[in-house]
């Protein structure tokens, strides 16, 4: 099977975004019009989620019809809402004999330090990105829920680099796919796990381009935390992050087993981020299932976290410079 290298790889993953370029914010939604068996798991310290309970796999209900990552904070949680009405319209959400209600939950990344603080993703938005979603490759960078992402923020903004949004597939034989896509706005550095050298992250100041492997570029968060500075720092340090995602299989799995897919899939974020799953991050990942053949689960999760280390460096790779800050695409 040919890939795109897209969550959309995944038969019955939809992907639409929309924005405001203006204010850097925006939001990505995740459509499952025929419904998706679905686990989360959440492990940052300061998360903002919607309708995450009910994925509990000793709750009722068994799929939800969408997912939804937004900037703007908790305001931008009003985004699902727009969906909902979007699906209500097509007819699509759980029938409790009197009306078919959407099963949408959602995440959030904080984004207000950048472009306008006083514009959110909002019930529009989400709509407009739903109306939007399709089978098509999605775009990656500075879009939807990654239109403000950041990263790299130990001495806030002014030495923060932008992120954004990204995706990735892996085929693991038998027609088995496993998708990613996660908005990156980390709180520490971003790693190639291949070569052990940051991307992105938090950068020293010194004048000059970015350039891979220069010396001296970034400051190393890492690094900083164990110096005077960085200790003092810390107690200061902004809860203004978090890296909010989805991995998606068409193998068939129940709800338990996509929590703990979705468990694995964390790893992903510890491979490629450093520090990653502090107090400072709200780090919540979703996992979805839309077909119905039994894959041992832990090959699955093994190769979701694979899906969303690459997702990761996608998402910083095509990110472009923005609000005054430096992308890796400049």
């Amino acid at each position: 099977m040919k890939l795109n290298h897209s969550i959309t790889d995944v038969r019955g993953i939809e992907v639409g975004h929309a924005q405001d370029d203006e204010a850097l914010t925006g939001c990505t939604v995740l459509l499952c019009r025929k419904g998706a068996v679905a686990g989360v798991d959440v492990r940052g310290g300061a998360p903002g989620t919607r309708e995450t309970d009910l994925l509990d796999p000793i709750d009722l209900v068994q799929k939800v019809h969408a997912i939804v990552l937004a900037g703007g904070s908790a305001f931008g949680l009003d985004a699902a809402s727009g969906v909902m009405r979007y699906l209500e319209e097509h007819k699509i959400g759980f029938d409790t004999g009197v009306a078919k209600v959407p099963i949408v939950p959602s995440a959030i990344l904080y984004d207000l330090g950048i472009g306008r603080a006083d514009v959110r993703p909002d019930p529009a938005m989400g709509y407009s990105a739903a109306a939007s979603a399709s089978s098509e490759v999605p775009a990656e960078g500075n879009v939807g829920a990654g239109t403000g992402a950041t990263v790299g923020k130990m001495f806030g903004p002014a030495l923060a680099m932008k992120s954004g949004l990204g995706t990735a597939s892996i085929s693991i034989g038998g027609g088995i796919i496993v998708g990613a896509l996660v908005a990156v706005n980390g709180w520490g550095d971003v790693i190639d796990p291949q070569t052990g050298q940051i991307i992105a992250g938090l950068r020293s100041g010194k004048a000059g381009p970015l350039r891979i492997g220069k010396k001296d570029y970034f400051a190393d968060t890492l690094s900083m935390m164990k110096s005077p500075t960085g200790r003092a720092l810390l107690a200061l340090a902004a809860r203004a992050n978090t890296v909010i995602g989805v991995v998606a299989t068409n193998a068939g799995l129940t709800k338990a087993q996509a929590t703990k897919v979705a468990q694995m899939a964390q790893d992903g974020i510890a491979r490629t981020i450093r520090p990653a799953h502090t107090m400072l991050d709200g780090d919540a990942i979703f996992a979805l299932s839309t077909g119905k053949r039994k894959v041992d689960v832990s090959t699955i999760g093994a190769f979701a976290a694979e899906a969303m280390a690459e997702a990761i460096l996608r998402a910083v790779k095509t990110a472009k410079s923005a609000g005054g800050l430096p992308g890796f695409t400049r």
